[in-house]
């Protein structure tokens, strides 16, 4: 477990502070992850990695000459904010465009296209190339909802290379979807990891047995087996993955590179004795193994596993991820030819408290109130959200939304003290919690605290027509932002039936206390009913008949969310 920490709140934060203290040789830090300290002499297309904390090396160990031009560096376990990723973004951009690479997790995608789009709106050219080497998280006639594990190396590295070889954005586009499509993974363990302060791990494995397929988040993996010998685990690693060698691949001539990668606590000795029996069984195969890499290169805290990734070259792709690049985690060769940057255009952003009507700012105490009240429910909730969440998931819910609405209530609290309407309120509130919380609840509880601001503004009063609109039109951002629908298992299986329930009764002239007291009913009701689903969207979707029985975590913290701001609306808190 993790035993070493401060708050451990603050643990990210703690951690990134003294990594950067470390390794100013390489990187400086901004707003949301670091960038490099150093350019060369020419500009270059600029590659910007990321992703949760909790998985060093990746990702802001690889940041530096001939790899990554910036990390975004999220919480524990959880997706940067798209803010996050706009700033780095901004202050690594040399001029020649941007691309953002990331493994295939719902949160991130969420964050880093939002993010993406305002690059664009700001006329810079930004791409995307999503890591989706775990073979073990879909089938391969659905490749792209596979997830992102250690295969996260080989697309960055290679990106990397091809802008340091002076490469256009197509051309650096084009060859990280080439890595990614000759790349492959597949992951084990024997325990799961604990996060700081925590009790227990996310996931537990029994007593001699291992998980087959696990995530680097703590999900669960898709089997368990009795724990083999060394050689019977490199066995089951190069057996899998040469049952799905890529298109275009010949195995009488194939040159590979084996990675074989340790998720945490597996020490280096054992993962060469394992890596002893892969190079044998490679050779054996007829494939000609190149620059193999062991250590540790995509962890996860202190879990007990390990993963194992095949990049099937051709002649570029050994070219360049041969070439040279040197990085606080990993390094080839020399590069030469750099400067210190002594200054970088960082985004600045300052929370501006436009005017607002008294009756505005009367609605924003009412709003500052409920979010508090939403913090400390959160609070006491977080260890059974957690707990349901482990089930399928990372078991991380509960803990992303204590920090997303703390960090939503402290805004709040800020806007109220500086003279905020009800719209600034909530715009800053979504955003904070968006920063904070991270992953896919994250992004989506920022999405609706601001689509309910835009809503409700900053000069009208607020009642019952307006609060039905607002939460009307909070349904609609998270829909068009999300793409689940109602059904797939996730917090859309709640948010719909409250956001009608509340149109219905409102429309039929109901105040708006009863209203929002028979849609939390209605809300709580369609949280617990999604026990009998089977997840199709998120990290629970690869272990969605593992959910059957336990209800969505996050419609549940909707419901729970609702009953709490009901109480506020009586004035019962």
């Amino acid at each position: 477990m993790t035993r070493l920490f401060n708050d451990p709140d603050d643990f990210a934060a703690d951690s990134a502070a003294g990594f950067v203290a470390a390794s100013r040789r390489w990187v400086r830090p901004v707003t949301g992850g670091v960038v490099r300290s150093t350019r060369g002499a020419e500009s270059t297309v600029s590659v910007v990695i990321g992703g949760g904390s909790g998985h060093y090396p990746a990702f802001a160990g690889l940041v530096g000459p001939g790899l990554a031009h910036g990390a975004v560096m999220g919480n524990l376990f959880a997706s940067p904010s798209a803010h996050q990723v706009h700033s780095v973004a901004t202050a690594a951009h040399e001029g020649r465009g941007v691309l953002l690479s990331y493994g295939n997790y719902a949160g991130d995608v969420l964050h880093f296209t939002q993010a993406q789009e305002r690059l664009r709106a700001a006329g810079i050219d930004c791409r995307t190339v999503t890591v989706t080497d775990d073979i073990s998280s879909a089938p391969i006639t659905e490749r792209d909802k596979r997830r992102g594990i250690a295969g996260d190396l080989v697309v960055f590295k290679v990106a990397g290379a091809a802008a340091e070889e002076g490469q256009d954005l197509d051309g650096v586009e084009r060859v990280a979807a080439l890595a990614n499509e000759r790349t492959r993974s597949l992951g084990v363990a024997f325990g799961g990891c604990t996060l700081p302060g925590a009790d227990e791990p996310l996931f537990t494995v029994p007593e001699g047995r291992m998980a087959v397929g696990l995530g680097i988040h703590g999900e669960p993996g898709i089997d368990e087996v009795d724990i083999p010998t060394a050689d019977g685990l490199a066995e089951l690693f190069v057996s899998s993955l040469l049952a799905e060698v890529p298109d275009g691949v010949d195995l009488a001539t194939a040159r590979v590179v084996p990675i074989l990668n340790g998720l945490g606590s597996v020490k280096y000795e054992e993962l060469y004795v394992v890596y002893a029996a892969i190079d044998r069984l490679l050779a054996q195969a007829g494939v000609t193994v190149v620059s193999p890499e062991v250590g540790e290169f995509c962890t996860s805290f202190d879990m007990a596993g390990a993963s194992l990734t095949l990049l099937w070259l051709d002649d570029e792709l050994e070219r360049l991820w041969l070439a040279a690049c040197d990085t606080p985690a990993f390094r080839r060769g020399a590069v030469a030819d750099r400067v210190v940057v002594d200054e970088i255009e960082e985004l600045t952003e300052e929370f501006v408290i436009p005017p607002a009507s008294d009756a505005s700012r009367a609605a924003a105490v009412t709003i500052a109130t409920a979010l508090e009240a939403m913090a400390a429910m959160l609070d006491a909730e977080a260890e059974e959200l957690g707990r349901i969440d482990r089930v399928a998931g990372d078991g991380d819910h509960g803990i992303g939304m204590q920090r997303g609405s703390r960090a939503a209530a402290a805004a709040a609290a800020e806007g109220l003290a500086g003279g905020a309407g009800a719209r600034t309120l909530l715009q800053h509130a979504g955003d904070a919690w968006a920063d904070k919380g991270g992953g896919t609840s994250g992004a989506i509880w920022g999405e609706m605290l601001v689509a309910l601001g835009a809503s409700l503004g900053d000069e009208a009063p607020v009642g019952a027509p307006e609060v039905g609109a607002g939460v009307g039109r909070m349904k609609d951002a998270v829909m068009s932002f999300g793409k689940a629908t109602v059904g797939d298992k996730t917090m859309i299986d709640a948010i719909v039936p409250f956001a009608d329930a509340l149109a219905q009764q409102l429309s039929a002239g109901a105040d708006l206390v009863p209203a929002w007291e028979e849609a939390a009913r209605t809300a709580q009701e369609a949280a617990q009913a999604t026990a009998h689903l089977t997840a199709r969207l998120g990290r629970a979707r690869s272990h969605g008949d593992k959910s059957l029985g336990t209800p969505d975590p996050g419609a549940v913290s909707f419901a729970l969310i609702t009953h709490t701001v009901l109480d506020i609306l009586k004035g019962e808190n």
